[in-house]
C-alpha cells in the first residue's frame, strides 16, 4: 500500500504520463546510492522531472546494511594520485572523475545536508550517528525536497529508443513511461547489465571481488579468530603474483582480514580464471630471513634458560599461534632456546617467513558483495557517464567495470559518478529547454 506521498507522486506521474507532450526528464532506473546521487544532483541543478524506479520493495537497502548497519560512506583518502591507487579496475579512468568530485567533496555534500561524517583510525567514514539510516534520510530527504519521485517494485524489464531522440521505459505490470533521458544506477544486479547489453553496450564478464580465502588443509584451526598485524603475503594463481603487506584475520576455515580482501580484490579475475585454486606466501614477521636469524642468535644469547613457549621472539604473535607454529614443526614447547638444533630453527624460521598455503576456494564477505565486471568502460564518456553509443543514456555506480576494495571506497565511486551524471544530464538539459 502506498503511503500519502507515494500517492501523491503518483497522481502527479499519470498526470504527465497523459500528456504525450510532457515527457518525464529522467527517469533514473535503481534506486540505491549511485542512482539516488544522480537523481538529486540533477534535480539540484533544474532538471524538471525526475523519478527512481527501484525493483525491489526499498531503496537504498545496500546502504542500510553496509558497515554492520553503520554504513562506511567514504574514506579519509583526500588525494586524487592515492585514491585511485583502491579500485582494482577503472583506476585510471576515475583519476580523472576523483579531480572533479572526491572524498573531500563527498564529505562537504554531506554536511551541506546535514549529515556529518566522522573518521575513524583506519580511515573509514562513517555518519556521526553510527547509523547508516541517517545516511538514508540524508538521501531521501533531499531527493523528496528536489522533488524526485521514488517508485519501489518497479521492475524495468526493457527499454526501447525512440526515433529522433528519447526513449520509451516498459515497467512491468504499468504503462510504458516516455523519458528524454535514462540512467542505468542498478549496482551489481544483472537486470542492468541486461538493459545496457540490450541497447548495445558490451558487458566485461563479471566475477566476485573481496572474499576470504579458505584453506586445503588448514593448519590453523587452532588459531581461529586471531589477528596479526603486518603480515606480508604473496599470492600465486597461475603465471602471475599479487603482493600485500596488512592485518590478517584467521577463520576456521581459512584467512580473511584487510590484507587478504584487499590481496582478493586486486586478484579477483586471475583467482576466477583458476577456479580460486592457487598459492599463498605468508611471511608472518614481515622481516627478511637474515634479519630473522640475526634475531634468533640473539634470543637464545639473552634468554637460553627460557623455553621457546614462555619467551616469545615476535610479541606481535599471540601466544596461541606460536604455540600452533612450534606443534608444526613438530618443537616441543618446553624446549629451552639454548637447546634448540639448528635443523628445527632454520624450519622455524622457514614457516615464520615463507610458510606455503594451498587455497582451495573463497568465501563472500558478509554484505560487502561486491563484483569485478560490469559496462565496458571504452563505450562510456568518463566526464559525463554519458554512453558513446546512445545520447540521452548514462551510467553510474557498479552497473560499470570499475570497482574498489573494502574500507568505503565503492560508495565514493557511487557518490562520483552519479554527481557527474546528474551535472551532465542537467547541462544537457538546461542547454535544450
Amino acid at each position: 500500500m502506498m503511503d500519502q506521498d507515494q500517492q501523491v507522486n503518483a497522481i502527479a506521474i499519470t498526470e504527465l504520463l497523459l500528456n504525450s507532450n510532457h515527457p518525464i526528464d529522467l527517469i533514473v532506473i535503481g534506486g540505491g546510492p549511485a542512482g539516488f546521487m544522480a537523481a538529486i544532483t540533477a534535480a539540484e541543478k533544474g532538471v524538471s522531472s525526475v523519478i527512481v524506479l527501484e525493483a525491489t520493495a526499498k531503496t537504498l537497502e545496500k546502504v542500510r546494511i553496509s558497515g554492520g548497519g553503520r554504513c562506511n560512506a567514504t574514506h579519509a583518502c583526500w588525494d586524487p594520485s592515492e585514491l585511485v591507487n583502491n579500485y582494482p579496475r577503472g583506476r585510471l579512468p576515475l583519476l580523472s572523475c576523483f579531480s572533479r568530485f572526491a572524498t573531500g567533496d563527498a564529505v562537504a555534500w554531506f554536511a551541506d545536508r546535514g549529515l556529518e561524517l566522522v573518521q575513524e583510525a583506519d580511515g573509514r567514514m562513517f555518519p556521526i550517528s553510527n547509523s547508516s539510516l541517517e545516511v538514508i534520510s540524508c538521501l531521501r530527504n533531499s531527493a523528496k525536497s528536489r522533488g524526485v519521485c521514488c517508485f519501489t517494485k518497479s521492475f524495468v524489464k526493457r527499454i526501447e529508443c525512440l526515433q529522433g531522440s528519447g526513449f520509451l521505459v516498459h515497467v512491468v505490470d504499468q504503462k510504458p513511461i516516455t523519458t528524454k533521458r535514462v540512467l542505468l544506477a542498478t549496482g551489481g544486479n544483472p537486470s542492468g547489465r541486461k538493459l545496457a547489453a540490450s541497447l548495445g553496450h558490451k558487458i566485461v564478464k563479471p566475477v566476485p571481488s573481496i572474499f576470504s580465502l579458505t584453506l586445503k588443509p588448514s593448519s590453523l584451526n587452532s588459531c581461529a579468530g586471531l589477528a596479526i598485524n603486518d603480515v606480508n603475503l604473496k599470492l600465486v594463481v597461475g603465471d602471475k603474483s599479487f603482493d600485500e603487506t596488512g592485518r590478517v584475520l584467521i577463520t576456521h576455515k581459512g584467512l580473511s582480514g584487510p590484507a587478504i580482501l584487499r590481496l582478493s580484490s586486486f586478484a579477483a579475475r586471475e583467482l576466477n580464471r583458476q577456479k580460486y585454486q592457487a598459492k599463498l606466501i605468508i611471511n608472518w614477521i614481515n622481516v627478511d630471513q637474515n634479519l630473522a636469524k640475526s634475531l634468533f642468535q640473539e634470543f637464545r644469547a639473552l634468554a637460553g634458560k627460557r623455553t621457546l613457549f614462555s619467551y616469545r621472539p615476535f610479541k606481535k604473535l599471540p601466544k596461541r599461534f606460536w604455540l600452533a607454529l612450534l606443534h608444526q614443526v613438530k618443537i616441543e614447547p618446553t624446549l629451552r632456546w639454548a637447546e634448540l638444533p639448528s635443523l628445527l630453527e632454520r624450519k622455524l624460521l622457514d614457516i615464520l617467513i615463507r610458510n606455503s598455503y594451498t587455497i582451495n576456494g573463497r568465501v563472500p564477505y558478509g554484505e560487502e558483495f561486491v563484483i569485478a565486471g560490469g559496462v565496458n568502460l571504452e563505450e562510456i564518456n568518463i566526464a559525463t557517464m554519458e554512453s558513446l553509443l546512445i545520447p540521452g543514456l548514462f551510467f553510474s555506480g557498479e552497473i560499470l567495470d570499475i570497482d574498489g576494495i573494502t574500507g568505503g571506497f565503492n560508495f565514493q565511486h557511487c557518490w562520483t559518478s552519479g554527481w557527474l551524471a546528474g551535472n551532465a544530464i542537467a547541462k544537457s538539459h538546461n542547454y535544450m529547454t
